[in-house]
């Protein structure tokens, strides 16, 4: 049945719709509404989403936005489309690709609405436009994960489900994410114009960005003048500052293909993710990924890398390369102090130019990887230990314990010559308690399939509060289950 031929009333919300993206033309896009999903049930809602939109809160118990995030109903006021863009996929330029299972709502209240999963596109190549139950509870949990520890990221609404099912490696139901960013505008955009010498198109999507992203780069002086070169830097200067989040926190992506880069420099597309257990600089998280491109110590290069597939879709706008160069030369400096800030931070150190720090930081990660220490549960009982000065407890999580406690005299060192003002305390707002371990997603996963969607608002209520203590939820901030490491993730995930 399609709803909306037999149902001809629109959904109204309390949402102001704006529909910018759509203005910039016809080679952008294809306007498209999303396809309906047969029974839908709501699977988890994002209250704290819904009010950063300025929904009703009535909106938890409201049909008609069920069926609305659900494809069944238009939304009065927007105007669907699928965009398209191209990219670079592990290392190889893939050509055309673009939205091949979502579709962007339009953008109400200063943030894109767009639904995951909702059918066929001319952009779905050989897929069949769904995602599934399993991939869209991730996404919706990590969204929000990702942004309670302050790092860059899209968000997530909420997530329906239905009955009807796909075939991945089995047979699995289907379910749409709501998903909530500034903007979902991918390097690959740029490629894509830029592949096809569609100068004017690229010309109209920067100028787009500029003025409604970074409108100081029209003045930028430390590029003469040349926005586009400065949009380039701007780009850089986010995207190593989100990189270095990753690293601190112990994040995979998992996919960093150019499409999946945000020109905001937000963390886009949550597949084969996964937040580490026991430390290992090579962990690779995506198991279609054979090479290990994506591995976590390859993260920084990667993004790098991909820095200057986005500088050479630029350049004919640019004209110079070496401004070109300038910008992407700005990346690894950026990326070097932003993520020693932060392990600075997670030390407890407000003075984070310490001479020695850098070596440090280094032979402690060379520690917990020989130990396979679990990278949370390490960094939480140090600040625990830094409150209580006992630092036993961290001590037990070394095998080489003669080695921990040289590691731990050279810290005592830079301790006592730190400024003052920091407190012990501070340490637990940059060391989370909880992470969005892939063990946790698959328990929560598998009570989901069954209906029982208990495990799922668990886990938002914690990975929403990360640094705070859960008694109802503490052994989710234990070790995880010998059965965690044995979890294959996919890039279908």
């Amino acid at each position: 049945m399609n709803a909306q031929l037999d149902l001809p009333r629109l959904v109204q919300t309390s949402l102001r719709w704006n529909n910018r993206f759509h203005h910039l033309g016809a080679r952008f896009y294809t306007p498209l509404a999303p396809q309906p999903i047969p029974a839908p049930y709501w699977v988890s809602r994002s209250a704290a989403v819904a009010k950063q939109l300025g929904l009703d809160e009535a909106w938890m118990d409201s049909d008609d936005l069920l069926q609305a995030f659900s494809g069944n109903l238009p939304i009065s006021g927007t105007q669907p489309l699928a965009s398209v863009y191209s990219g670079h996929q592990f290392g190889n330029w893939a050509g055309q690709l673009g939205d091949g299972r979502a579709i962007l709502l339009g953008e109400a209240n200063g943030f894109e609405i767009q639904l995951k999963g909702s059918g066929l596109t001319p952009y779905s190549r050989m897929g069949d436009g769904r995602a599934v139950l399993r991939s869209s509870i991730r996404e919706f949990l990590c969204s929000e994960a990702m942004h309670a520890l302050g790092i860059p990221t899209t968000r997530a609404l909420c997530v329906v489900g239905s009955d009807a099912q796909v075939w991945r490696e089995t047979p699995e139901s289907i379910a749409i994410v709501t998903r909530v960013a500034t903007s979902f505008i991918r390097f690959g955009h740029f490629e894509h114009f830029a592949a096809r010498q569609l100068h004017d198109e690229l010309r109209v999507l920067a100028d787009y960005v500029i003025d409604r992203y970074y409108p100081a780069c029209r003045d930028s002086a430390q590029f003469g003048g040349n926005a586009f070169a400065a949009l380039l830097h701007e780009v850089t200067a986010r995207t190593a500052q989100m990189v270095a989040h990753w690293q601190a926190v112990g994040f995979c992506h998992g996919v960093m293909n150019t499409d999946n880069m945000s020109i905001l420099g937000l963390t886009i597309d949550y597949g084969p993710f996964a937040f580490m257990d026991a430390f290992n600089p090579g962990h690779i998280c995506n198991h279609t990924d054979r090479g290990g491109r994506y591995a976590f110590d390859q993260q920084p290069d990667i993004a790098h890398w991909n820095l200057y597939a986005l500088a050479q879709a630029l350049l004919p706008l640019i004209g110079d390369q070496a401004l070109a160069l300038q910008a992407l030369d700005t990346f690894k400096p950026l990326f070097a102090d932003a993520y020693q800030r932060l392990m600075g931070a997670k030390l407890g150190l407000q003075d984070t130019t310490q001479p020695g720090l850098t070596a440090l930081i280094d032979d402690l990660l060379t520690l917990l990887a020989r130990d396979r220490v679990d990278y949370t549960i390490f960094w939480w009982r140090l600040g625990q230990a830094r409150l209580a000065d006992q630092f036993e407890p961290v001590r037990d999580l070394f095998v080489n314990r003669p080695a921990f406690d040289a590691w731990l005299l050279r810290y005592s060192e830079l301790l006592a010559l730190d400024l003052p003002g920091l407190e012990a305390n501070l340490m637990l707002k940059a060391n989370p308690r909880f992470v969005l371990r892939n063990y946790l997603c698959e328990e929560a996963i598998e009570a989901a399939r069954a209906k029982d969607f208990s495990g799922v608002a668990n886990l938002l209520t914690v990975v929403s509060a990360p640094f705070d203590d859960h008694p109802a939820f503490e052994t989710m901030a234990g070790f995880p289950p010998d059965w965690a490491s044995r979890i294959e993730i996919s890039c279908s995930s």
